[in-house]
């Protein structure tokens, strides 16, 4: 089974916890893209009632191709779940986000849930993250002075993400350095308060204590983790 097919068994189990009535957080990337196609479906063909929060520009516009009614986070008293993906989970339910450079709008939804369940392949799993460059959101002033920051901060080589030969500007308007960290974020509680503690950093790509479910597809299928477990 190739991974293509295998975020899409993960996206489309994870619409097992959306019904009628939901306020639903939609995350952004490859394997939660499955997700929204299968909730556009549904509420196609089957009248789901549910209204939807984007994450990202890219996903708001899937979001309205697929039919899925949305709304402004401030717009709604609650959130009831929020379904998105990682980068890397450890066995904590610590997760690295950001691959898609939408961190900031991600925590933002995922703090306002009540329930965030994660979509992830089987190459997501890991036992301490790092592998995944962390992806860390920073403003355009003095974008270099705050590389130079999280260097000294984190003793790794960090660059700044770059698109078409320029610096990479988020939906927000900033910028993402990536910290090349390796797999040594043994406690990512601590290095996250640490790097916001830096002027320039906006947002950390580390979701801490926020993940409760991870809909894990792999080759011999789908499995539901959960973090009492």
């Amino acid at each position: 089974m190739d991974v293509e097919e295998l975020k899409k068994q993960a996206g489309v189990a994870a619409c097992e916890y959306v019904t009628s009535g939901m306020n639903v957080g939609l995350g952004t990337g490859s394997t939660v893209k499955y997700t929204i196609l299968e909730l556009g479906r549904r509420v196609r063909d089957e009248g789901l009632d549910i209204i939807g929060v984007p994450t990202s520009i890219a996903t708001k516009n899937l979001a309205e191709a697929e039919g899925i009614p949305l709304a402004e986070l401030d717009d709604l008293s609650h959130l009831d779940v929020v379904i998105d993906g990682t980068d890397e989970f450890d066995p904590g339910f610590q997760l690295i986000k950001g691959g898609g450079a939408a961190l900031l709008r991600e925590k933002i939804v995922a703090q306002a849930s009540t329930k965030m369940i994660v979509v992830a392949d089987e190459r997501k799993q890991v036992e301490c993250l790092g592998a995944f460059p962390l992806p860390i959101e920073v403003t355009p002033f003095a974008l270099n002075t705050t590389r130079r920051a999280i260097v000294k901060a984190l003793n790794c080589e960090c660059t700044v993400r770059s698109e078409q030969g320029k610096p990479l500007v988020t939906d927000n308007g900033n910028h993402i350095v990536d910290a090349h960290t390796g797999p040594t974020i043994h406690d990512p509680v601590t290095t996250e308060r640490n790097l916001l503690n830096i002027a320039g950093v906006v947002q950390v790509g580390l979701f801490n204590g926020m993940c409760e479910v991870v809909i894990l597809a792999s080759s011999d299928g789908i499995t539901v983790l959960e973090k009492d477990d």
